[in-house]
């Protein structure tokens, strides 16, 4: 009865109306559905299998040059040319064997040629037989070099894993998913936050943005996910979660030098899932406010009817939290995101509006819901994003469903 009155609420469809196609948007701002068949291959497949093969036919069109030219003209820079190429590309087996053929083609056609006795012909061969082994060199610090990268990759992954775990698919019957993008390229995670705790009260989400970048906003994220952490176990109150919180990072900025120590804050929005109950509790200090995509495509946001400032200003204002409540019906999942997906713009400068793309469509999972959102962002914005992206996703399951997860 409380999915029907919440879709009757929210503009939805009666009691008896056929359930839209997951795969439809309802209206014509809704977001695109995907052709049917296989995905279609992408350009740059080709691009990077032609640079691959680009040595092999350097040396094929080297040799046709040399083949169909007076003997006295030389395709030399092609030769040299191509172990040079091959040797970021290709193992260090590849590139000596490119380097061995290119100096094996020359001395064959210059046999050919009756040129081999020359000094220029000597000349060329000795600068290529150079030049390849001067490849093999250069691919051992480059192979070095990708082992060093792989290496500080790993470190970054692991250390994204302990500041930002991943919380497990389903918390106390709550089907669970999350998604972090990060705006810089091969970087794994900036000031964005989220966090997903399980506690006596209910289950506790928290989505933020760190004012600022680099290490230091990464060790602001992990001053609040870990006073989160604490706080939601221990705190009877959503509203004594976020106090929690606004003293840890006081605490923080005292220990910081420069202009942190009294510009540091953190946007946020805290939500709190009663068990057993159709309800959510939101606390929201100034952040973007969450959506609530009910089980028949209708879409609603849950704004803040009452200001508050970030986590870290809190002695800018004397007023307390007050946690706001919505209904929270079976089939529905709520989405809490930081301002890098609103503020995606694409070509033309418009931003991007999830309640304008989202409205109208329906998944089957969290874990669809924001595969499906990320991908639209990054076309949306060219796949250049200005900011980085959290996303946090939380369904509740409706009378009836089946216990284990739903695949995405």
């Amino acid at each position: 009865m409380d999915d029907e009155g919440a879709a009757a609420r929210a503009g939805g469809r009666l009691p008896g109306d056929p359930v839209p196609d997951p795969g439809l948007g309802l209206g014509d701002e809704a977001l695109p559905v995907p052709p049917s068949g296989p995905p279609p291959v992408r350009r740059t497949g080709y691009g990077r299998a032609f640079v691959h093969a680009l040595p092999v036919l350097l040396i094929v069109v080297a040799i046709l040059y040399d083949i169909f030219t007076p003997r006295y003209f030389t395709a030399g820079p092609l030769y040299t040319a191509a172990p040079l190429i091959a040797a970021p590309l290709y193992s260090r087996r590849g590139t000596a064997l490119t380097g061995v053929a290119v100096v094996a083609a020359v001395i064959g056609l210059q046999l050919g040629k009756g040129v081999i006795h020359y000094v220029d012909s000597l000349t060329e061969l000795i600068t290529i037989a150079t030049v390849a082994v001067l490849a093999v060199l250069v691919n051992g610090m480059v192979r070095r070099s990708s082992e060093r990268l792989v290496s500080v990759r790993e470190i970054a992954e692991a250390a994204q894993r302990a500041v930002l775990p991943e919380p497990a698919e389903r918390i106390a019957g709550f089907e669970i998913a999350v998604c972090y993008e990060a705006a810089q390229a091969d970087a794994f995670i900036g000031g964005d936050l989220y966090a997903v705790q399980d506690s006596a009260r209910g289950v506790r989400l928290i989505v933020g943005d760190v004012r600022g970048k680099g290490m230091g906003a990464v060790a602001a994220v992990a001053v609040v996910i870990g006073a989160f952490r604490e706080a939601a176990e221990q705190e009877a109150t959503l509203e004594a979660v976020a106090q929690r919180l606004e003293r840890a990072l006081a605490r923080e900025g005292t220990r910081r030098d420069g202009l942190d120590a009294f510009e540091g804050f953190t946007t946020a929005v805290l939500a709190e899932l009663p068990h057993g109950g159709g309800t959510v509790r939101i606390v929201n200090r100034g952040h973007p406010p969450p959506l609530l995509l009910y089980a028949d495509g209708t879409l609603g946001p849950l704004p803040a009817h009452e200001s508050a400032l970030p986590l870290g200003m809190g002695e800018l204002g004397v007023w307390p939290d007050r946690a706001e409540e919505a209904p929270f019906p079976g089939g529905a999942t709520l989405l809490l995101y930081t301002d890098g997906l609103t503020e995606a713009r694409d070509a033309k400068g418009e931003f991007y509006d999830p309640q304008a793309r989202l409205t109208g469509r329906v998944f089957p999972h969290p874990a669809t819901l924001l595969a499906t959102l990320a991908e639209d962002v990054r076309r949306h914005s060219g796949g250049g994003m200005a900011d980085d992206m959290a996303l946090l996703a939380v369904r509740r399951p409706r009378r009836g469903d089946h216990d284990h997860c739903h695949e995405p």
